[in-house]
């Protein structure tokens, strides 16, 4: 029987921002070795450019400015992939990230400043130097540790194809742990247990799915949440995830149902070849009326209090970028956030969307971020200020009921609201045209409510139950809320 769902009410109000540890910032505090590919050279598959968590720590005031309170990392241990999906050590933060130290500085500074750190845990496999898989390599049958991974034969071949023993996508630097083993069950949740004391706000758990075995996932949430209630455990699910969202697992899961809408209707010719790449399945260019269907299925999926804390993404570093997929229509990625940022859930930033970062697939997607003033556009910077500002701003955005006014063609307006408290209508214009739209909002607003849109300030009175002739420009968005 599930348990009734609670997550961190803290989520509600987070605008997340994630980083690539490898690719966001370094800092000369944190020495490195001397084999770095260059910065702004094109990211390969087993390069590493030396970003850092001093350096994050350096642009802390920067994330800041531009409205962010909370940070996800991919992995930071030890590890030998610029990635770090493969964890030598689960208790070390890798050395070229600055180790144990710099991460203890990044969170003391982030916490300081009222930002939430949530990190990544790799917990369906390891790697082939994680201490337990190489006592198997170097000791074969007669090692301890043979019972923490699944082998068909020896000795072991952990470099020489085919492999012998289960590993995640059959990748021999990925051995997969036997979770069924009581002694690797303990190790994962000791390491859980063990960041959350050291002051982490959550996890997200790369493929949970693997892991098929509810009872780990329960006692995975019992564990963390019994040292810190409010942490959250969010799951990298791409597809419908009721199995784990009954409150007894976790508390939501990475919103890829979300980012499939947001494509097919804010993107007017997607790059077809490039999506066909991606995990999000069959997509095709959908109309308001679909858009509003779909949005409003994604939050009766789950309870309401699960709803609220999905974090909502556009792209991450599995996936090519928004704006790359668009073919560089920066309009669409402008749509897209501000669909992010009036959505239900926690909206999430991928590190340089706010620059309009360009990527396609991994290795491509992690590309390095851009500080030079001259190299990135100014103007996303500043509208994306404009959109966590906007959300800062209204209770509404954030824990409001969604209420949807208008899905017609390539319009759609909907209205986020609190009962006597405020109301906040975003109307979207995915077209090459001008429109007006005239919005029956009675059920929401008495007939003189004075109408602001929030950048422009422009004005309009509700008259006879409508707001009326509401204006958007082609492939741009209004805000309006109550003066």
């Amino acid at each position: 029987m599930s348990s009734p769902a609670t997550t961190p009410d803290w989520v509600k109000d987070a605008i997340f921002y994630q980083i690539f540890p490898d690719r966001f910032a370094t800092s000369a505090r944190v020495e490195k070795p001397h084999n770095l590919e260059p910065w702004d050279a094109p990211p390969t598959i087993h390069g590493f450019k030396g970003g850092d968590l001093l350096g994050i720590v350096e642009h802390l005031d920067y994330l800041q400015d531009l409205g962010i309170n909370a940070l996800y990392f991919t992995p930071i241990f030890q590890s030998t992939a610029n990635h770090r999906y493969h964890t030598h050590d689960y208790y070390q933060v890798d050395p070229i990230l600055g180790g144990n130290a710099a991460f203890k500085t990044l969170l003391d500074a982030a916490h300081a400043r009222g930002i939430r750190v949530v990190i990544d845990g790799v917990f369906n496999h390891a790697s082939r130097g994680l201490y337990q898989f190489n006592h198997t390599l170097e000791n074969g049958k007669a090692s301890p540790y043979l019972d923490w991974f699944t082998f068909r034969d020896f000795p072991v071949r952990a470099y020489d194809k085919p492999i012998n023993y289960e590993a995640w996508w059959n990748l021999p630097a990925l051995p997969k742990f036997n979770h069924q083993n009581p002694q690797v069950r303990e190790f994962i949740f000791r390491v859980a247990e063990h960041w959350v004391r050291q002051g982490i706000d959550g996890w997200r758990l790369d493929v949970p799915a693997e892991i098929d075995d509810d009872e780990f996932w329960r006692e995975f949430r019992r564990r963390v949440k019994a040292i810190n209630p409010d942490a959250y455990i969010v799951g990298e699910i791409w597809q419908r995830a009721d199995r784990w969202l009954q409150g007894d697992q976790f508390d939501a899961v990475m919103n890829y149902q979300f980012t499939r809408a947001c494509l097919a209707f804010f993107i007017e010719h997607i790059d077809r070849k490039l999506i066909q790449e991606q995990s999000y399945g069959a997509l095709h260019p959908i109309a308001a009326d679909e858009f509003a269907r779909t949005l409003k299925d994604l939050l009766n999926w789950y309870p309401e209090e699960i709803a609220y804390a999905q974090l909502n993404l556009l792209d991450s570093h599995d996936t090519a970028r928004l704006v790359t997929l668009a073919r560089g229509d920066t309009t669409a990625l402008q749509l897209a956030l501000l669909m992010l940022f009036g959505y239900p859930g926690a909206p999430m930033i991928y590190y340089g969307d706010e620059i309009a970062l360009e990527g396609r697939r991994d290795p491509d997607n992690r590309r390095a971020m851009i500080w030079d003033p001259s190299s990135r556009g100014q103007a996303m910077i500043e509208f994306t200020k404009r959109l966590t500002a906007l959300r800062n701003k209204y209770v509404a955005l954030r824990r409001g009921a969604m209420t949807d006014l208008c899905a017609n063609g390539k319009s759609y307006a909907f209205a986020r609201h609190q009962p006597d408290a405020e109301t906040v209508i975003v109307a979207l214009n995915t077209g090459r045209e001008p429109v007006t739209l005239d919005l029956r909002v009675n059920h929401l607003l008495p007939d003189g409510a004075r109408l602001v849109e929030e950048w422009t300030r422009a004005e309009m009175i509700v008259q006879d139950g409508f707001a009326r002739a509401l204006p958007i420009a082609p492939r741009t968005g209004t805000v309006w809320t109550v003066a």
